[in-house]
């Protein structure tokens, strides 16, 4: 009978999850991780098993190299870069994401960091909390203009959403013409994307390409009033440079979900900086998305045991590939 890990922390025994994967004859084992994961306690908790249902963790050639029962990796969200992908295939392990299942939820979320950041709602009631009455005015949406960097399903959800405020929609991308199929989405070089948006949202995957994508240079392309809003992945961000912009007034502020090192360090240069506002990793995470990542990833897992795969990822470092 086929052992599967769960370490997706709000993936519980006797859930709707844990009954499929028990309905399919495998047994689950249940070891929530959140926060830094070291090494040795991956390797303990991958120990004899068949297949796993992962968060974030950091599984390196060296963590997958010790696990030699395993078959597949499924990841409970979008995002792989915690994966080696390529060692992985080496070592014939299939590894899944779960295209566009938390799509409405990082959507609707991006919506509420821009309305939250043009009007500056943390520091109002921060200010309050703190005995104060903050009263300086805030922006609207409406005329504005929205760049999205990125179009997978996320920002392809982001854009009618921002244009029910009336903002104007430009998105930079390396998908093909005949993939962008909405055609009140302006599609530009990131160069002018970055000269032109008031407000700009990082919806794309964490590469080789698109780390550091947003640096100094970046933020000297963009308008001293813009405001960055990331939900993708941190790396995707210079953050020191990005705390230089924001406190020298090079641009306006930025509202991150995400940061290049999970939970915030102390010495983060990101803290303590005026107008920037952290947030902890929340997009994708209400009650709808968190279901179906969690019944998506257990049909993963199933098919992907099976040797039928819905969404694999590395299919090309397989061996025989």
């Amino acid at each position: 009978m086929p052992r599967i890990l769960i370490t997706t922390d709000y993936l519980h025994p006797g859930d709707e999850t844990d009954r499929y994967l028990s309905r399919h004859g495998h047994t689950t084992v249940h070891a929530p991780m959140a926060g830094r994961c070291d090494p040795d306690s991956l390797v303990a908790a991958l120990a004899g098993i068949d297949a796993a249902l992962v968060a974030h963790e950091p599984l390196t050639a060296e963590v997958l190299s010790r696990a030699p029962r395993l078959r597949a990796l499924v990841r409970t969200g979008v995002g792989y870069d915690s994966i080696d992908i390529a060692a992985a295939g080496r070592l014939g392990i299939t590894v899944s994401n779960l295209p566009g299942v938390n799509a409405n939820a990082v959507a609707e979320y991006t919506i509420g960091l821009l309305l939250a950041a043009a009007r500056r709602l943390v520091h109002s009631a921060t200010g309050v909390k703190a005995g104060s009455w903050p009263r300086e005015d805030g922006r609207e949406l409406r005329r504005s203009t929205l760049g999205l960097i990125g179009y997978g399903a996320a920002a392809r959800a982001v854009a009618p959403l921002a244009r029910a405020f009336g903002m104007k929609v430009l998105c930079t991308t390396g998908v093909p013409e005949v993939e962008r199929t909405d055609p009140a989405v302006r599609f530009v070089a990131l160069p002018e994307l970055l000269a032109t948006a008031d407000y700009v949202s990082v919806h794309t995957a964490l590469t080789d390409r698109t780390r550091g994508l947003l640096d100094a240079s970046a933020f000297l392309r963009m308008k001293k009033t813009a405001i960055l809003i990331n939900t993708a992945r941190g790396a995707i961000v210079d953050e020191p440079a990005l705390a230089e912009a924001v406190r020298t007034g090079r641009i306006a502020g930025a509202a991150l979900d995400v940061v290049s090192d999970e939970p915030l360090p102390a010495d983060s240069p990101l803290r303590d900086v005026d107008g920037i506002v952290v947030y902890s990793h929340l997009a994708g995470q209400t009650a709808e998305a968190r279901k179906a990542s969690g019944i998506e990833g257990a049909a993963e897992v199933v098919a992907a045991l099976d040797g039928r795969p819905r969404f694999p990822v590395n299919t090309r470092f397989l061996p025989g590939r």
